[in-house]
């Protein structure tokens, strides 16, 4: 249930995005550039990250329609799941680990970050680019599953592979065009 007055019970994002495109622009523009644009992650390991991200603050609106949305883009139907539920013991490549393991540090405990984190993010083989663009997902997503949670915004499961689908065919900058939810 939408806390929005103006927005009727079953709001989605989508319908928040065209209600204020003065702010739904440019922050829609920005998930473009960050989870579509030039990362040394490909978009589905970006996807995951939203997903796991979204997971680890139990937004469920945000961690089922980007888990749905990384799996369109590949991702193993319940790896996040098994991330989620034991890191180390998940099907999640070696090399990607350390990464989710930081961007949990980041959402659940942010300031006892330290420079070994980082460290581990590079010995695993990912440059000062790939250490930005996983903490920029990371600050969106904990960004976006405040204001779903902030607004009442709540998906049908039904929603979910709509929004899915959607995401993978056109990327976030239709957003703002698309006509229907």
């Amino acid at each position: 249930m939408s806390y929005l007055n103006s927005r009727p019970d079953g709001a989605t994002l989508l319908d928040v995005f065209r209600s204020f495109p003065e702010t739904s622009g440019p922050l829609l523009e920005l998930h473009e550039r960050l989870l579509r644009g030039p990362s040394p992650f490909t978009v589905a390991e970006r996807e995951l990250m939203a997903a796991y991200v979204s997971g680890l603050n139990d937004c469920a609106y945000c961690h089922g329609i980007h888990t749905a949305t990384a799996e369109a883009f590949g991702v193993p139907e319940g790896l996040l799941a098994a991330a989620l539920e034991d890191l180390d013991g998940s099907p999640v490549e070696e090399r990607l680990k350390p990464v989710l393991r930081y961007l949990a540090v980041l959402t659940r405990t942010p300031a006892a970050l330290t420079e070994k984190d980082a460290e581990a993010v590079r010995a695993a083989g990912w440059d000062d680019r790939a250490l930005h663009d996983a903490v920029l997902v990371a600050a969106l997503f904990n960004f976006m599953n405040r204001m779903v949670e902030g607004l009442g915004i709540a998906a049908d499961p039904a929603y979910v592979p709509i929004s899915a689908a959607r995401l993978h065919e056109h990327g976030y900058a239709a957003l703002t065009k698309t006509p229907t939810t």
